[in-house]
């Protein structure tokens, strides 16, 4: 054999593994964006097209209920430059309703976009559950405190007595008085609510309704075990550790991050709220 010829096949011989890893974490990283975008596709997330103040996509509310609330609304953005939505939907499509109403405040964009005011009175008949959305901005105003005390004390009585009419208008108007409320009279509400909300925790907690000390007892050793696992592990897999583990995680991330844009973006279109407001998750939830 020629000198050239050897010395070609030590070359090609050499090449290092990283090289076919890098080909082989490319391919895997395709396949998961394909398979994240198809699994998007087929289950994207929905919304009914805001129509007004009222957004009675549940039809739930009388005509005549349905019209005075939206008269109320329209009456509490004027005054306040602060808005306020009522919501019924048919379904939550599987997903909790703090990720539904969140996301449902941004897709409608209700508040304003510099100041986030905006809020939603959610409720999901069919799913028992209903839910205080509020924006950025108003979390100050209607804090989980307050929207939790406004649920179990204005809206979920009534819904279990069966009146959903009488529970929305119960509810709105209590959310309505919070934002028309002067300063001084908001604050005061406020603290009421810390107070009643404080004192529901520490009746919960002694009929047992807390975390059990011992079950926190054992979830902590049992993450002193985990955590010693994986350190251990860890070490003994330096030697076999490779170049392209880091292009596979870069990989997977790209995926994910790609199919959660897909999956975002096909809320664009499902009509003008407010003014562009954001949501962040505050406010609370009651179920019935």
């Amino acid at each position: 054999m020629s000198a050239p010829l050897a010395a070609t096949r030590r070359r090609i011989g050499a090449q290092p593994r990283a090289s076919w890893r890098w080909i082989a974490a490319l391919i895997w990283g395709a396949l998961l964006l394909t398979v994240s975008l198809a699994a998007g596709a087929a289950n994207a997330q929905t919304f009914p097209k805001f129509t007004g103040f009222v957004v009675d996509a549940a039809d739930i509310l009388p005509p005549q209920v349905e019209a005075d609330l939206t008269r109320k609304l329209d009456a509490v953005q004027r005054d306040t430059k602060r808005q306020l939505i009522v919501a019924t939907v048919p379904s939550l499509e599987g997903y909790p309703i703090e990720e539904y109403g969140y996301k449902l405040g941004r897709a409608w964009g209700v508040g304003l976009k510099d100041v986030n005011n905006g809020a939603i009175l959610l409720v999901a008949p069919t799913d028992r559950k209903v839910r205080v959305e509020v924006g950025y901005g108003l979390e100050p105003i209607l804090t989980d405190a307050l929207s939790s005390v406004i649920i179990n004390q204005q809206i979920l009585p009534r819904f279990k007595a069966g009146d959903l009419p009488g529970g929305v208008v119960a509810g709105a108007d209590a959310l309505e008085a919070q934002l028309r409320a002067s300063p001084e009279e908001a604050q005061a509400r406020l603290d009421a609510a810390i107070k009643q909300f404080d004192a529901t925790q520490t009746s919960k907690r002694r009929s047992g309704g807390g975390l059990p000390v011992g079950l926190i007892f054992w979830g902590m050793v049992a993450l002193f075990v985990l955590l010693s696992l994986g350190r251990r592990g860890a070490a003994k897999g330096r030697r076999y550790r490779s170049d392209g583990g880091l292009e596979s995680v870069i990989l997977w991330n790209i995926a994910a991050n790609v199919a959660s844009a897909a999956l975002n973006s096909r809320n664009d279109d499902d009509g003008w709220g407010g003014g562009g407001g954001s949501f962040g998750g505050g406010g609370a939830s009651g179920s019935w």
